[in-house]
This record gives structure tokens, sequence and C-alpha cells, in this order.
């Protein structure tokens, strides 16, 4: 099952095909779901797979009997260091900040995104799936939220010292308010902001919307702040306009971080305005916005971006330990509350 898992992990990290990583994934679940007995029978080189369990997840099933899989192997053996050119800022993250799992419209369990943050070396990782709002078709309703923390709380026991962080992002509204219960985002560890409807509203409109985000009392984090997207599978999608120098002075003067969003479909915010950001006095939060375990290994392409705009480990706020970290979400929710 481990195999199966991050075989897929090295597939997503790479933007492998999503038949295959699904396929690999699917397998892993149905095998989790068998029996000792019924487990042991794949093993055997004529044993039949299980409905759903394709040809290559079962041949490497079985060699799983005897050895660490050839392919496995061969994965880890060949991956490309992701984001070279800020390697010094990348070994200074503790963790990732900003998370998707299946309770919204990521395609991994919390446990397995969780563990596969520890297992890259994070100390701590905030699960933020999205808000239940209408800008997401899977959002998690305030319910839901509760019965996550339930989960979470056991992870917690059973993975220390990595520790995660409860969170959420939400959408802001068109009036620039959030689509979450104030009370419950007051619970949360870390919740990241982030603009997913009417991106096309006028420059006057965006930045009411975002200037009153970023001075709630609830908000940390300013996410993907232009919403564009430069490649992918959804196609092209332009920025977003603001007046940036009043939202970024708003985020230093409250205390709220901007997001290096490290999804290589999106690159935001472009460069210009990372390099704005940092002449503002901007404090930036470098995060995956991961929606499959595989993206969680991404975080080196936006701080390749912040190392070329100059940005040192002081500007970056998941550096920090996690009780300084969260002390740091405390002091600014006090400043703007």
């Amino acid at each position: 099952m481990e195999a199966l898992r991050e075989i897929a992990f090295w597939l997503e990290r790479a933007g492998g095909e999503s038949h295959r990583i699904a396929a690999f994934r699917r397998a892993a679940d149905i095998v989790t779901d068998l029996t000792d007995e019924q487990q042991a029978t794949l093993t055997n080189s004529d044993g039949l797979s299980p409905p759903g369990i394709g040809s290559e997840p079962a041949a490497i099933i079985r060699e799983c009997a005897d050895a660490v899989p050839r392919y496995l192997v061969y994965l880890r053996g060949s991956a490309e260091p992701i984001g070279l050119g800020g390697a010094d800022l990348l070994d200074a993250l503790r963790g990732d900040l900003h998370t998707h799992s299946d309770w919204s419209d990521g395609r991994c369990s919390i446990k397995e995104m969780m563990r596969r943050a520890e297992s890259l070396g994070h100390e701590y990782c905030a699960l933020t799936d999205h808000s239940l709002g209408g800008a997401i078709s899977n959002g998690v309703s305030s319910e839901q939220l509760l019965a996550q923390l339930g989960v979470i709380a056991e992870l917690n026991a059973e993975l220390a010292p990595f520790r995660i962080l409860t969170g959420m992002e939400v959408n802001i509204l068109d009036d620039g308010s959030l689509d979450q219960d104030d009370d419950l985002l007051a619970d949360l560890d870390i919740v990241v902001a982030s603009i997913h409807t009417h991106l096309d509203d006028d420059r006057a409109t965006l930045t009411k919307r975002m200037l009153q985000a970023v001075k709630s009392p609830h908000v940390d984090i300013l996410g993907h702040c232009t919403g564009r997207l430069v490649d992918g599978p959804r196609g092209k999608r332009p920025e977003s306009k603001f007046d940036a120098e009043r939202v970024f002075d708003a985020c230093r003067e409250n205390g709220t971080a901007l997001e290096i969003n490290s999804c290589p479909q999106r690159r935001d915010p472009p460069g210009r305005l990372i390099e704005l950001a940092l002449s503002t006095g901007c404090m930036f939060a470098i995060d995956t916005d991961a929606h499959t375990a595989g993206h969680l290994a991404w975080q080196g392409h936006a701080c390749e971006r912040a190392a070329e705009r100059g940005l040192e480990p002081s500007n970056v706020v998941n550096t920090l330990p996690v009780e300084e970290l969260l002390e740091w979400a405390g002091a600014s929710r006090a400043v703007r509350g």
C-alpha cells in the first residue's frame, strides 16, 4: 500500500498522467479494504487481482513480496530537484500553510496528505479545505469543519511531534466578507482568504473586496492574489486588476501575509508584485495550495521565484517554529481585532 501511494506521489510531483496516478492510488485504497488473508494472496505470482486493480499496480504488489519494487526505486533515483535556485529558502521552511484534502476538492485523504508532508521533513502543515460558499462545488460546511477538527486531533496524536494545523481557505465574497462563520474561523490556527468568484470585477471593486478581507481579524494569509492561470488543464486566465500598493500596504499594517503560491499553473503573484510587496514591507507565506500529495513537493517552485526577487527566510512566516508561527497569527489577529 505504501509503495503504491509513493509511486503516485512521485508521478504527481513530476506532473504525470492523471489516469496512471489515479490507478495506483485506487489500487492502494482497494488493498487497504482487504482482509489480511486476501492481501496475502495478492503477492502470489499466479494470484488474481481484485476488480479495480490494473495490471501495472498488480505487478508492483507482487514485487513487494520480496523487495522494494524496481519502478519505485527508479522514480526515487530519477526525480529532478525542484527549485534549485531557492534551495536555501526551501531549507529554511518548516511547513506549508495552504493544502486541501478530499473533504473539499482535493484528491487524497487528510491522513495521506499529512503523512506525506511529514515525510518531506515538514514540522507542521495546515489543512485549509475550501469553505462552503458556492465558489467551490465541494466546500466544507460548518458541521463538516467541526467533524474535521476531530479527525485532525486524532491524527495529531498519531503523528506527533509533527503538527497538523487547523485551517480553512475562505472565499472573499462580493462585499469583502468571508463565506464562513466568524466564530468558527476564530478557533482555527490558520485562515487563508482568496477570491474565487467574479475575478473580472473592476479594479476599484476588487481592491475594496481585498482590503476588507485582509483587515478581517480572522484572516492570516491572502491567497493567490491575482487569480491568474498561466498554464495547465484549466487553461489560461489573466490577472485580476486591483490596486496592489493599497492592498499590500493593508497587508503590512494588519499583519496579513501575502501568499506566494507554488502551483506551476498559477505562479501567483507575478514577479513584479513580489518585488512590490517586499519593498512595501509585507510578510509572505510560501505555500503549495496542494490538492493532492504530489503537489506538496512543489514549494521549491515558489522558493526559486521568491529568491530571485530577494526574499530572505526572515520575510517568510512559515520559516518560524510552530509555536512562534501561532504567536504571529495570534498577534496579527489582535492588531486587526
